[in-house]
């Protein structure tokens, strides 16, 4: 019996053992688990890194908006893309940045530097996606709400210099533009350089005014812009419509062809910008838009109802001609009319005819424009690079393979424009009762050779065959521009007068 006893005070005794015992473990499990941290941590240095990272590209921003380090010199470029390089991957950024970039995430998780971190735990992604995308679109809504610096009125534009500035230029990118035709896409077309993409034009007694599509708009809302002329003016038309249209979201914007005229439609903006295709403003035999590849051009200088009933009503008008009068010396003019089948012509020389035609041109203008209600801009002539020695280079075969522009603008340069049509164009457009812009591109673009179409473009409809890539003295374009490129210039000078007018 006293056996029995302590055999059942053993097992009671080993049994309350084991019980202690399992509360214990379960105490010590419980804790552990409280303790283990699901998510890693960061290292403090780590978190550092990734603010500095994300501060960095507003930091350049603020710098640019406030005038400091605008651009930098071609020697220079990579010398300071390496110290941004630099800059970007440095350890540390200050409270205030971090506490920014905290403040700016209001999901962001928060997160305890105050424990030590195992070298072993894996850094952890902040959701911050979407408050990213928030802080860009305020800081647009800001940059958007910032008052543009006007040029004085008395500001001489087309006076100044060529400036590498790679980081307010290219205004967009190609890719970013689906309405670039592939007569001026130049990198989607195998060209590998893109420097040409990238010189600001800087007037020397003032600046152009900061580009802004949203400011643009606002200024074309209601309104119509268009484009009247050669291929020249159609290329300025594309680049003008790429600057446009970057703000508006797809299924908001819109492009339609008919006959001579071209419109992109802004919806949200009830705004156009147009091409009306006229090569020499007055009628001609080369007037169809798509067939007009025509060797024996005709002229009918004092014709232009059939053109003009078509730029009534509109609120900005671009005139140009010019690159359509360059393959002759002498301008055949048409004695009769097209309607009644007239055939014979007279010939009479280029700056004689020119000068009938903007006679025809300026009565028009002066008859049918309300410039309470109308601006009405002329751009002088776009020239051509054809010949390498007028830059000072035997080796060249025309445009093909030029990268940078002309440096050397203490003189000017002779490619071969025609000046004395200039001189018509200037004297008569000044002389006009309507107001009449003269936007003097020529002399600015005659330095750059570098930002022609030349072999990265079509023909006849067709991209460029491999082997007439390889023969630039047959097939190079250096008449059009490569879009980003040198038009985008042209058109701020259009920007800086439409966004100075009182609407």
């Amino acid at each position: 019996m006293k056996g029995r006893k302590n055999n059942n005070l053993s097992i009671f005794v080993v049994v309350f053992s084991i019980f202690l015992f399992g509360v214990f473990m379960y105490n010590e499990d419980v804790k552990s688990i409280a303790e283990f941290p699901f998510s890693s941590r960061p290292k403090a240095q780590e978190i550092q890194e990734t603010g500095s990272i994300q501060k960095n590209p507003v930091q350049e921003t603020k710098q640019n908006d406030n005038g400091n380090a605008a651009f930098v010199s071609l020697n220079r470029r990579t010398e300071d893309s390496e110290e941004t390089q630099n800059e970007n991957v440095k350890g540390a950024v200050s409270l205030n940045q971090r506490t920014e970039m905290e403040d700016s995430d209001e999901t962001q998780v928060k997160i305890s530097l105050e424990k030590p971190i195992k070298e072993e735990e894996k850094k952890i992604e902040l959701p911050g996606g979407e408050d990213q995308e928030e802080e860009q679109e305020q800081e647009q809504e800001e940059e958007d709400n910032e008052e543009v610096e006007l040029p004085p009125e008395e500001c001489d534009l087309f006076t100044g210099e060529w400036v590498f500035d790679n980081i307010t230029h290219p205004l967009y990118k190609e890719d970013q533009c689906e309405f670039l035709t592939a007569q001026v896409t130049c990198m989607r077309n195998g060209r590998k350089d893109s420097l040409y993409q990238s010189w600001r034009w800087q007037p020397r007694d003032c600046s152009l005014p900061k580009f802004k599509a949203k400011l643009l708009l606002e200024k074309l809302r209601n309104k119509r812009l268009m484009f009247v002329g050669d291929s020249l003016n159609r290329n300025q038309w594309e680049s003008m419509v790429c600057l446009a249209q970057s703000i508006i979201p797809r299924g908001r914007k819109s492009l339609n062809k008919t006959g001579s005229l071209s419109i992109f439609r802004i919806e949200d903006y009830n705004a156009t910008v147009e091409f009306y295709w006229a090569p020499f403003l007055v009628e001609s035999n080369s007037d169809d838009p798509n067939m007009h590849s025509i060797l024996n051009r005709i002229i009918m200088p004092e014709s232009i109802k059939k053109h003009g009933k078509n730029w009534k009503g509109v609120d900005y008008l671009v005139f140009n001609t010019y690159i359509w009068w360059m393959n002759t010396f002498n301008m055949k003019v048409l004695r009769g009319s097209f309607d009644e089948g007239a055939t014979e012509y007279d010939e009479i020389a280029r700056p004689d005819a020119y000068r009938r035609v903007l006679k025809t041109w300026a009565k028009w203008v002066n008859k049918n424009i309300d410039p309470n209600r109308t601006t009405v801009f002329f751009s002088s002539m776009s020239p051509l690079h054809i010949k390498s020695l007028d830059w000072n280079n035997p080796e060249g075969i025309k445009c093909a393979k030029e990268t940078v522009p002309v440096t050397n603008m203490s003189t000017p340069l002779e490619v071969g424009t025609d000046k004395r049509l200039f001189v018509v164009a200037h004297n008569i457009t000044k002389s006009m009762k309507v107001p009449v812009h003269f936007i003097n591109i020529t002399a600015l673009s005659e330095y750059r050779k570098d930002a022609h179409t030349s072999v990265y473009t079509i023909r006849q409809g067709k991209m460029l065959t491999p082997e007439q890539q390889s023969d630039p003295a047959t097939y190079a374009d250096c008449i059009h521009w490569c879009l980003p490129g040198l038009p985008d210039t042209w058109n701020e000078f259009l920007y800086a007068r439409i966004i100075s007018r009182r609407s």
